[in-house]
């Protein structure tokens, strides 16, 4: 499927080396103020050519607007967005023709339609998330301009160098491993998009950043690639987004568990290997005692002292910060010449022509964050939906059990 979302519904289209991609919204609120300026800052924090880090395909990813809006303001109807694919090369593809891509998805592709793009990835490749990323730009509007709400992503490792704390809990030393924790988490709650961007691999940490860069370098002066991980942060999220179990009634939106529903987003993009939430897999090597979320009073509302739940509950959000880290693996085409078999089974080798990331990070930091704005807006609105009908209703009998409040009334 090419549609992502329920109330807020997102279908892109186009190829790599068609004429052009993009997508089509359903469900964007009427009376929303936009512009193609609204949509490209973040196209071209994700096109390609952007520095000696990326592909030297040179795209300048320009959107047009061309249905939904109309004298600057949103409709409610169907929004229409292109990007023209300028600097296609599809000649580079030719010894493809006869060799699936080792780890590409030719072959799966092929065996899927019974037929495939004959130039780049077409459908898997990474040019299928502009339309995501437009989509975005519009829901990231909505939820800055309405609830203030932040996304921000960035790159916290590539290869095995790291910007993320590394320390194995230690019984005895939960003091010093704590604060650990305390120091990355203050690093979440204040990480700035500009800080983000102030070097070429998108990592905040200026000194793990050089390190990156090398480690970048050195892979594509190699013909080599290298993977790394991507951390994001959704801040100000108000609590109560999510399902606690799943939706029952259609396969096609079956997963609304919040942390589901992000991880669902994030294994879609190109590339991805796995998604960690909040503590993920260090939370497995913690005592419950110390892993666990107590509940105190912040700024006159109920909050916790910790944060290893990454702000989701029961699959739905708490009101902290939601943050989460997803693995890229090294790009798949490389320039290495890599013995394998053609698709009739014979033995050769393939080099692989064409343009290619040694390192996808620094341009899949925004794409990250098109996909975690998209599962916000898509909940938030069924959330406000939830609300707006129960809001509807005399609650004035609700015993006080079933509302939290059991304390005023002992009062």
């Amino acid at each position: 499927m090419s549609t992502f979302g329920t109330l807020f519904r997102v279908t892109t289209f186009g190829e790599s080396h068609c004429k052009g991609v993009g997508v089509i919204i359903d469900g964007c609120p009427p009376g929303l103020k936009l512009s193609e300026d609204d949509v490209q800052p973040q196209l071209t924090r994700r096109r390609p050519g952007q520095s000696d880090l990326t592909t030297p395909r040179d795209e300048k990813d320009k959107v047009t607007i061309y249905s939904g809006v109309e004298k600057g303001y949103t409709l409610g109807t169907p929004i229409g967005m292109i990007v023209p694919n300028e600097d296609q090369r599809p000649h580079d593809y030719g010894e493809m023709d006869y060799y699936p891509r080792p780890s590409h998805a030719d072959w799966t592709y092929l065996q899927k339609y019974a037929v495939k793009a004959s130039s780049g990835g077409g459908r898997s490749s990474a040019r299928e998330t502009i339309g995501r990323v437009a989509a975005s730009a519009v829901a990231e509007k909505y939820l800055k301009q309405c609830f203030n709400i932040e996304v921000v992503a960035f790159v916290s490792s590539v290869g095995n160098v790291t910007m993320e704390p590394m320390s194995d809990y230690e019984e005895g030393h939960e003091d010093s491993w704590l604060e650990n924790w305390k120091s990355w988490w203050n690093t979440l709650h204040n990480v700035t998009r500009e800080q983000v961007d102030s070097n070429l691999v998108r990592c905040p940490d200026e000194a793990a950043a050089e390190r990156m860069k090398q480690r970048i370098i050195r892979a594509k002066d190699a013909n080599d690639s290298i993977g790394g991980t991507i951390q994001c942060v959704i801040r100000n999220l108000p609590p109560g987004l999510g399902e606690p179990v799943f939706d029952k009634y259609t396969l096609q939106f079956l997963i609304h568990r919040l942390e589901a529903k992000l991880a669902h987003a994030m294994l879609s993009i190109p590339a991805t290997k796995s998604f960690e939430i909040g503590s993920g897999l260090a939370g497995t090597r913690i005592p419950g005692h110390v892993h666990n979320d107590p509940y105190v009073m912040k700024d006159g509302k109920l909050g916790t002292s910790s944060n290893f739940s990454g702000g989701i509950q029961g699959g739905i959000s708490n009101g902290e910060d939601v943050y989460f880290k997803v693995g890229f693996k090294s790009v798949a085409t490389i320039g290495i010449p890599q013995p394998t078999a053609t698709y009739s089974g014979k033995a050769g080798v393939l080099e692989a022509k064409g343009r290619h990331d040694p390192c996808v990070l620094p341009r899949a930091a925004p794409i990250v964050e098109s996909m975690a704005n998209l599962v916000i807006m898509d909940l938030l609105l069924q959330q406000l939906a939830r609300k707006s009908a129960s809001d509807l209703l005399d609650k004035a009998g609700i015993p006080k059990v079933l509302t939290g409040n059991l304390e005023q009334e002992k009062k």
